[in-house]
């Protein structure tokens, strides 16, 4: 595989896997080379479209499923046992030994060398997860494919249960701790939460018994940049880093060969690496998962979901999204004040959200100040009878102000593309809040109206802020289940929280695609019963 930097990002996107050869794999409008064991990710990297009926289909590989079959359902669940099972240890070392874990609550007495001998307890612990413990991943049964947010596999919306692994402590584990050297490294852009995860699972892997933790600097670029060095890490460095914002680590974007990585990673004798980051960065920790085992390195390389855009797959929340709505409030706030100070007055804020709305859906929501709300996935109108400006007249004829949010990614058609990218390769947007603020401006000198516009930008003080409470336990739990998911001894897997529980996914299923918005779920319609906004189209 060559450079990182275009998988690093928030869009990489695994599309159909018919096609491939034994050396190209395609995220998005980049390729990835030397991706090995491609007949398991062809396998697994299968792809729920939307037909036009609203009724999903997996249409992997270009083989459909033959609804008339009757263990059509059985077939089923067992491909998507398989697509969703977790790399082990013991898939590339079937003669790995497992010891007696060291992560016991019960009793705690001080750490000694002999850690392979577990604490001693006088009987047993019932604090470990089960490797057959499951959680399930949908839990509404959709009657029909009408119903709003339906997602169902056949035309009669018939329920099939599917599972995924619970995550947690196991009671053996595949690593001795005097002999691990923990790696971790924060990829992409800020986010609030990083300097929580980091410091949990610094604070995890020594209650394990871990005395070699390190921080690679500055992203991916840490492997392989001269003069930036490892940072050590303890308990005592990482006590109260969760107090500020940012990321203790640095961040980048972009980064050297995957094979260059993993020659640093058998340099430094790093045997257990945790990556922060998006879809792009995830798309570069299953790289370097791939070449480990094809090198036939014994390490662990596990993933903590970073997007404070919440856009990744299969999971309720990631870690920073509460943060970011709650921060976004103080922008609105400021907003409605302008607007309904001022004679005629319009405010607009801009929050994130490249390719999903979340953070400005729930954040419409959340304030109740929200006229307008305009998101990258429902497309609208700026002129014509229906358009947004036709709205804000009305608004302004009929309440005096009003308030307009747009997520980053929304009305990009109305822009001009520049084709240019960032070090990610993710196309650089062009500013929506400043159109907007321009056409809105424009319009009502038109009709020789008055309309006071203001426009606020709030997106790096959001991000660069110290996650709240809800994001500081979703960060602390995160952290400790990374910990425990490379002492079981898997790798290439990420964690999240699925249904109110944590869980444990092989990460090819959680970079398939972005999570978006669906225009036709309950949370959206919602907002839109909430801002009482018409159809812009």
């Amino acid at each position: 595989m060559e450079s990182l930097s275009p998988v690093i990002g928030q869009k990489a996107i695994f599309p159909s896997t018919t096609g491939y050869t034994d050396h190209d794999l395609f995220l998005g409008p980049v390729r990835l080379r030397n991706v090995r064991n491609l007949n398991r990710a062809c396998r697994r990297l299968r792809i729920r479209v939307q037909t036009g009926n609203g009724v999903s289909k997996n249409a992997a590989a270009g083989v459909g499923i033959d609804f008339s079959d009757p263990d059509w359902k059985l077939k089923y669940s067992r491909e998507f046992e398989a697509r969703f099972n977790i790399p082990h240890m013991t898939d590339v070392f079937p003669d790995a030994v497992s010891y007696p874990s060291t992560f016991c609550l019960k009793m705690r007495t001080p750490i000694t060398e002999k850690f392979a001998e577990g604490y001693p307890s006088d009987e047993k612990w019932h604090g470990y997860v089960n490797n057959n413990d499951r959680v399930l991943l949908k839990v509404i049964n959709y009657s029909s494919p009408s119903s709003a947010g339906a997602e169902c596999i056949d035309s009669n919306c018939s329920w099939v249960e599917q599972w995924v692994h619970r995550a947690g402590p196991r009671e053996k584990i595949f690593f001795k701790p005097e002999e691990v050297k923990a790696a971790i490294v924060t990829c992409g852009g800020l986010c609030p939460g990083l300097n929580d995860v980091i410091r949990q699972i610094v604070i995890t892997l020594e209650i394990y018994g871990v005395k070699k933790i390190v921080g690679i600097p500055f992203g991916y670029r840490g492997f392989s940049e001269k003069g930036l060095a490892e940072m050590p890490l303890s308990r005592k460095v990482v006590q109260n880093v969760h107090l500020s914002g940012g990321s203790l680590l640095g961040v980048s974007r972009g980064g050297p060969k995957v094979s260059d990585i993993v020659d640093s990673i058998q340099e430094r004798g790093i045997n257990m690496l945790f990556v922060l980051g998006g879809n792009g960065t995830h798309a570069g920790a299953n790289a370097i998962h791939d070449e480990c085992r094809k090198r036939r390195i014994k390490a662990a390389v596990v993933g903590v979901p970073k997007t404070i855009d919440n856009d990744i797959m299969l999971m309720d929340k990631t870690f920073g999204f509460d943060t970011a709505v709650e921060e976004a409030q103080r922008a609105i706030n400021s907003a409605y004040i302008e607007a309904h100070s001022a004679y005629r007055g319009i405010g607009i804020v801009k929050l994130m959200g490249r390719s999903s709305g979340f953070i400005a859906m729930q954040a419409s929501l959340a304030s109740g100040q929200i006229d307008i709300c305009l998101i990258p996935e429902v497309p609208f109108n700026l002129h014509g009878p229906h358009g947004v400006l036709r709205h804000l007249k009305y608004l302004l004829e009929t309440k005096g102000s009003a308030v307009v949010c747009a997520a980053e990614g929304a009305g990009q058609d109305f822009l001009e593309k520049t084709n240019a990218k960032d070090a990610s390769g993710n196309a650089v947007l062009g500013d929506i809040g400043v159109y907007l603020q321009q056409e809105i401006k424009k319009y009502f000198k038109e009709l020789g109206q008055t309309a006071d516009v203001k426009y606020i930008d709030p997106t790096y003080m959001i991000r660069a802020c110290r996650a709240n409470a809800s994001d500081g336990i979703l960060c602390t739990v995160l952290g400790q289940n990374a910990v425990h998911g490379a002492f079981a001894g898997y790798s290439g897997i990420t964690v999240g929280i699925c249904n109110t529980h944590y869980v444990y996914f092989p990460i090819p299923e959680v970079i398939s695609k972005p999570r978006v918005v669906d225009p036709n779920s309950r949370m959206w319609h919602r907002c839109l019963t909430s801002t009482g906004q018409p159809d812009f189209l």
